[in-house]
């Protein structure tokens, strides 16, 4: 049997992470090189002649323009925290690895922080996946289904159920059949204009949609999209259907993968949650590329403070 290439790629070991990211100077210079890959700019003016001024363990780089000081978090997700860069490319590393995720509170003791560090870090970093998935849309042949994440507390099995929190998975196959991306969205509820809205979003009009009988599912045409309807029944034959193979492998994996990592995932945050693991799925091919690719997107993404990480982040 051949090997899966995902699961046997080379991948960057903690060893050579420790090499290239080490220390704080190294993850310091990465950054730089990262936000200005053709040379300091100043957020200002634009200006690109500059001096580095050095406050303790801290680097400014001044505009000799306009004389503004900023470093290299300023304007960034990493900004007002007091961790050392060297965590945050930590973090990076154990968010983009670990395909079954990790929680706050193993991040913590592999950091050597508090959980709620943890916690604030880990969140951040999935709001950068976030902001940078809905850039992304799904074109060709897609497979959709609707899923829940369960509550804190048990509640029965089936549509319309408390305590669960719906959302929309849909993959993306190739011409040959294989899975190739996905999208893992959160709605309200399953109506025909969330999924008409979810279309808008997320599909390349033309996209080829293939999905159960559930109805609201037929909206994504109001998208420009076309539909093809399977009714399956319910019951544990219905997640064999051909048609549907790889959206209900891709579930399966995330809701185990949810269970074994999270104790639970409360609704306002679940669409980071979501973020987190279709971010890793469309960069499964170069799981090393992972780190410089989020840091990257993390330096353009602006600064989140907790009081906004707490609300709840998604409004359909």
């Amino acid at each position: 049997m051949a090997r899966n290439k995902v699961q046997f790629q080379k991948e960057l070991s903690e060893t050579e992470f420790n090499k290239a990211y080490g220390s704080e100077e190294r993850c310091h210079a990465a950054l730089v090189e990262w936000r200005w890959p053709n040379g300091f700019e100043c957020p200002d003016c634009g200006g690109t002649a500059h001096c580095v001024v050095t406050r303790g363990a801290r680097k400014l780089f001044q505009c000799n323009a306009c004389r503004k000081q900023t470093s290299v978090r300023a304007g960034t997700i990493f900004a007002s925290s007091k961790l050392p860069l060297r965590l945050w490319l930590a973090a990076m590393y154990h968010l983009t690895q670990t395909k079954q995720g990790i929680s706050s509170l193993e991040l913590s003791r592999r950091l050597g922080i508090t959980q709620n560090a943890a916690w604030k870090m880990k969140h951040k970093l999935k709001q950068v996946m976030l902001e940078r998935n809905a850039k992304k849309r799904l074109k060709g042949k897609v497979q959709m289904d609707d899923a829940y994440l369960g509550g804190e507390r048990a509640g029965p099995p089936g549509r319309g159920a408390e305590g669960k929190t719906p959302f929309v998975a849909a993959v993306e196959t190739t011409t040959d059949g294989k899975p190739h991306k996905i999208i893992l969205r959160r709605v309200h509820a399953f109506s025909k204009t969330a999924l008409r809205n979810l279309a808008s979003s997320a599909l390349e009009s033309g996209a080829e949609v293939v999905s159960d009988g559930l109805k609201c599912f037929a909206a994504v045409t109001e998208a420009g999209c076309k539909h093809t309807a399977i009714v399956t029944g319910s019951g544990p034959n219905a997640t064999k259907t051909p048609a549907f193979k790889w959206v209900n492998t891709a579930l399966g994996n995330i809701k185990t993968a949810l269970v074994g990592t999270y104790r639970a995932v409360r609704e306002k945050h679940a669409p980071r949650y979501l973020a987190e693991f279709e971010y890793r799925f469309n960069r499964r091919y170069d799981l090393g590329g992972m780190i410089p690719r989020l840091a990257r997107a993390a330096l353009t993404t602006k600064p989140m403070p907790y009081r906004l990480l707490k609300l709840a982040d998604f409004q359909a």
